[in-house]
């Protein structure tokens, strides 16, 4: 699936654009029962005319009734309509709490620096953090435009200069200087804010 933002994804197929909210639905399965003062009319109307007429719905949100008028065929088609919307959401859902986006999200800008804080981790935890990072690069960095990788330390440490163009290659290479990185390194206390500054300092990176 493309790294859109999960907004940008639901107004591509939420149930609004495709007209299943619960509104459009029975807009189109029937009409409003009235009861009330119509402004085009500038009097109080009592609509009682489809009264025992057709059956009705009461929505709890805000007590309007609609009479419903469609046909067994009409109401079947929105329940295939919105079953599949369901199947539709369970699979974004899934996708989005399954590999590197339960860690990192679902990357979005074009350019992006990824700053490495291992701090005092134990070994197997090294190599998870590692894992993870090149889960992302592999899932989601072989999606966007540039990157580049600095490892926050006494004096920071980068895969690049600066930003690299994504290709086949500088993937590989990021994941290799990951895992030839030692596993200690001196750190102070201001390593991680001279990473962070060093990321942003790249005029390139959007975020």
């Amino acid at each position: 699936q493309a790294l859109v933002s999960s907004s940008k994804w639901l107004q591509l197929h939420g149930l609004k654009r495709n007209k299943l909210s619960l509104s459009q639905i029975l807009s189109q399965i029937g009409f409003q029962h009235r009861k009330d003062y119509v402004t085009t009319l500038g009097k109080l109307v009592a609509s009682r005319y489809a009264d025992g007429l057709f059956p009705q719905y009461e929505r709890a949100q805000d007590g309007s009734v609609y009479n419903l008028t469609a046909k067994k065929e009409l109401i079947l088609h929105f329940v295939d309509c919105l079953m599949g919307a369901i199947e539709l959401y369970k699979q974004r859902m899934e996708w989005l709490t399954s590999d590197s986006r339960q860690i990192f999200g679902v990357i979005q800008e074009r350019c992006i620096v990824i700053v490495l804080d291992f701090g005092t981790a134990a070994p197997t935890e090294f190599d998870l953090c590692r894992d993870a990072l090149s889960m992302v690069l592999v899932e989601q960095v072989t999606q966007i435009a540039k990157f580049n990788l600095i490892r926050a330390a006494q004096d920071p440490v980068k895969w690049q200069q600066k930003s690299t163009a994504v290709s086949e290659h500088t993937i590989k290479s990021a994941v290799t200087w990951l895992w030839k990185l030692d596993h200690m390194t001196a750190a102070s206390h201001t390593s991680s804010a001279e990473a962070l500054l060093e990321a942003m300092s790249d005029e390139v990176v959007s975020s």
